[in-house]
């Protein structure tokens, strides 16, 4: 069956309310290859283990660039996680950064599942400025007029455990909607907003696609909505 023919997943429920925990791990790749066999590897392991009740569910993502892979895994206790993880293989036992979602806004939907998730993330100092530049963002997001961000479905904003990150997941219905808003003005408007915020320092942005996606909820005989 070719990769066409397969259920699109949709990636993780980014408003679940029993999700409590976040956990965000990258690893730099040369390619695609080396990148495709690296999420292979760490999903594997992940469905070869059977991870504890406490976990939710695991998104594994390249980025259209594939100099980059991305896990994010969603937890009910945070506890379970690094345990857990610790007791795989190979990449599997990174050690991730840990969020809390602070934030979530919501611009339009679609009756498809989201083409593109763009990552963006900053280095911020403490918690207060966390604060700060995730209200000027949500800012300029809702003082511009939706044709200037269109194809923008959500954007949902983390903040790091030890005050140090924000990391915004924005869903996108595709890749041309991205590359239309970075012409845009609403993109130059969130510019200004970070540039303008003291103690807060963009780390940049990453375009992904999603590859795998384990509902750990769920039993996982058959199929589990991953794709090749």
């Amino acid at each position: 069956m070719g990769r066409d023919a397969l259920p699109v997943p949709a990636g993780p429920d980014l408003d679940r309310p029993d999700a409590h925990a976040v956990f965000v791990t990258q690893w730099y790749v040369p390619g695609r290859a080396e990148g495709t066999r690296l999420l292979d590897e760490i999903a594997g392991a992940w469905r070869a283990a059977a991870p504890p009740d406490g976990l939710l569910s695991f998104h594994a993502y390249l980025s259209t660039g594939a100099d980059t892979v991305l896990t994010y895994v969603q937890a009910r206790e945070a506890d379970a996680f690094r345990p857990f993880v610790r007791s795989l293989r190979g990449a599997a036992r990174a050690e991730p950064v840990e969020y809390r979602l602070r934030r979530g806004v919501v611009l339009a939907s679609s009756p498809r599942p989201p083409g593109c998730a763009v990552v963006a993330s900053f280095d911020v100092d403490g918690a207060e400025r966390q604060d700060r530049i995730i209200e000027s963002i949500v800012g300029a997001l809702d003082g511009a007029p939706g044709d200037q961000h269109r194809g923008m479905l959500s954007a949902h904003f983390h903040t790091s455990t030890d005050g140090s990150r924000v990391l915004n997941y924005a869903r996108w219905t595709d890749d041309g909607a991205h590359e239309a808003f970075l012409a845009g003005a609403t993109r130059r408007a969130t510019l200004r907003a970070t540039g303008a915020t003291p103690g807060v320092r963009p780390i940049g942005f990453k375009r992904y696609h999603l590859h795998h996606s384990i509902d750990l909820g769920r039993p996982r005989a058959g199929h589990d909505g991953s794709t090749p």
